[in-house]
């Protein structure tokens, strides 16, 4: 059986910067040459950057786009490293997009993956299976392919797929079997929710069972907007068996022999599952280096807090880093959830580029002032303190207001406040509400609401408390100091807004609240449905109520990361003017 040395490229590229992009490639690919590498592989869309919403309807970006594929593959050559094969996911097309007038019936944009060789294309693949649900929508982008492309490498017959083929059975898999081939490819931008990787283990041994094929599986890193991509590279043989398997959240080269069956069979076109057979060859691929094999390894998995802080902090250091802001603004209260948000900031950016600001007013208590100022000097981060009392005193001196809103008055001008410190010093503001509170609309608009990212948007109360947990328990582990106060994560939820004040004056406690949540929200239950799993009718009433009637908040919310299977915006679209209730 012929062995190839596989390198599968685990990158973190940005949406837009084609020249950065190709940069990344050239540098990786150099890497995996240096390893002996007989076929390198990149994720889908490498050179944009995914997903790239409607610079798809650019017709100026598709041409760049196709012009920066046809530079790459020239540029690889220059480098010397012409021979090796490179697959690279690009955006192209071959008619224009389906949103013009002059618009042509199955052409349009392409997912599109490319082969390079030599300085050319040596071979194209398209998309075959178009994701339509959650985060996706590229049915409204792309057209899909009807065409298996197979190459032959070293002697080794390899079939292009692209992400979604790997999720839906038939098509390129079933394709790929009755095609023969030893190696199904599949380059992807699978965004991360918590325990996807348990499920993407047994998807690609089914996947792999269906093309009676082996399965290399690459998968991009990287924060893009709400999403986060946390890598999970591997390769899975033709019998299920896992033979090595990348770190999740790290740029990484996976680079592995693996055995394949020989192509006995002259190439030819032809149909196969009703697709379209489309082959090819590649001369000249180095022979893979003499000594011992190339093992990539096996990494195990880590806890779920484990996995879902890197993901946190991946997102957070990406949007701020690729959007270009120096530092970020957040007001600390002394509360859990500032705790966590600060947390993750001094993690993903360093203390230096993170300034927290304790924004007190007459009914913040002490202990909530000193835990503030506790957790600033265990993180490191440049720590202010700025009164709103006074401010707040002069909108009252000015205004009759009473009740909620001069509490919503203090969140205003701590959100004013923080706003300035923005304008001024170029901070990028960080919000702190969890999903909770998104959830019921337990927060200001302009006020607590205010910000440019939120850390912890799709985070249930509950779960920031483990985290919180957690992250100061890796902490003692490794011997460093615990970042957040034990005070803040043992006392009693508060806004803080008037006398004595509690969550639990106005919802119920969260070990109540977030199960009833999560079935609405992430599950789509009814109220019958969450009553018939065992929740109390009036409190799943008064929480459904402040669920619907809260959508106009959620819309103005700032983005955030997505770790949950459905997170508030790009996940759960429902019309704000909605008449439409569940029956108590």
């Amino acid at each position: 059986m012929p062995t190839l040395r596989l390198a599968l490229s685990q990158v973190n590229p940005s949406v837009g910067d084609l020249a950065g992009n190709a940069d990344l490639v050239r540098s990786w690919t150099r890497q995996a040459a240096d390893a002996g590498a007989q076929l390198v592989l990149f994720p889908e869309m490498m050179l944009t950057g995914y997903p790239v919403e409607d610079l798809v309807f650019r017709r100026s970006f598709v041409a760049a786009s196709r012009a920066a594929l046809e530079r790459l593959a020239a540029d690889l050559a220059a480098d010397g490293l012409g021979e090796v094969p490179v697959v690279v996911g690009y955006l192209d097309a071959d008619g224009p997009p389906q949103v013009s007038g002059d618009a042509e019936p199955g052409h349009g944009a392409r997912n599109a993956a490319a082969l390079l060789h030599r300085g050319t294309v040596a071979a194209r693949y398209f998309k075959h299976h178009l994701p339509n649900y959650g985060v996706f929508d590229e049915d409204r982008y792309f057209i899909p392919g009807d065409t298996l492309t197979v190459v032959r490498i070293a002697g080794v017959d390899v079939a292009l797929t692209i992400c979604e083929d790997l999720w839906q059975a038939g098509g390129p898999f079933a394709a790929a079997r009755e095609a023969g081939v030893g190696l199904v490819v599949n380059i992807n931008g699978s965004p991360y929710e918590l325990n996807k990787d348990d499920i993407r283990l047994p998807l690609v041994r089914r996947r792999a069972a269906e093309a009676n094929a082996t399965i290399a599986y690459v998968n991009m890193i990287g924060g893009q907007d709400e999403l986060v991509f946390e890598g999970d590279s591997m390769i899975v043989s033709a019998d299920g068996e896992l033979l090595t398997r990348a770190p999740q959240f790290v740029e990484h080269l996976l680079v592995h022999d693996v055995d394949l069956p020989a192509a006995t069979e002259p190439p030819a076109t032809g149909t196969a599952a009703g697709l379209r057979v489309v082959r090819g060859t590649v001369d000249g691929v180095p022979p893979a280096p003499s000594g011992p094999a190339a093992a990539g390894g096996l990494i195990e998995p880590v806890a779920d807090e484990a996995e879902v802080w890197q993901a946190l902090v991946l997102g957070l250091r990406d949007y701020v880093n690729k959007n270009r802001f120096p530092s970020v603004v957040l007001g600390l209260s002394g509360g859990i959830d500032s705790a966590v948000v600060a947390a993750l900031a001094v993690d993903a950016l360093g203390g230096d580029r993170v300034v927290g600001v304790s924004l007190p007013s007459q009914h913040s208590s002490e202990h909530s002032r000193e835990d503030a100022a506790d957790l600033a000097k265990r993180t490191g981060l440049d720590y202010r303190v700025e009164p709103i009392q006074p401010m707040v005193d002069a909108f009252l001196a000015n205004l009759s207001l009473s009740g909620v809103a001069v509490e919503n008055l203090q969140a205003r001008v701590r959100g004013v406040i923080l706003m300035a410190l923005s304008n001024q010093e170029g901070h990028l503001v960080l919000t702190t509400g969890n999903k909770s509170e998104l959830a019921v609309g337990y927060s200001t608009l302009y006020g607590d609401s205010v910000g440019g990212f939120n850390p912890i948007k799709d985070v249930w109360k509950t779960l920031v408390w483990r985290l919180a947990k957690w992250r100061n328990a890796d902490a003692a582990r490794r011997g460093e100091t615990p970042p957040i106060p034990e005070n803040s994560i043992g006392k009693p939820p508060s806004a803080e807004l008037s006398p004595g004040q509690l969550d639990s004056d106005s919802l119920p406690d969260y070990d109540v609240l977030d199960p009833i949540l999560i079935g609405y929200v992430d599950g789509d239950l009814g109220r019958d449905g969450l009553v018939e799993s065992g929740h109390d009718p009036a409190v799943v009433d008064k929480v459904l109520r402040l669920v619907d009637t809260a959508e106009y908040k959620r819309r103005q919310s700032a983005p955030g990361a997505k770790i949950s299977m459905k997170a508030f915006g790009r996940d759960r679209r429902l019309p704000i003017t909605n008449r439409w209730r569940e029956k108590g």
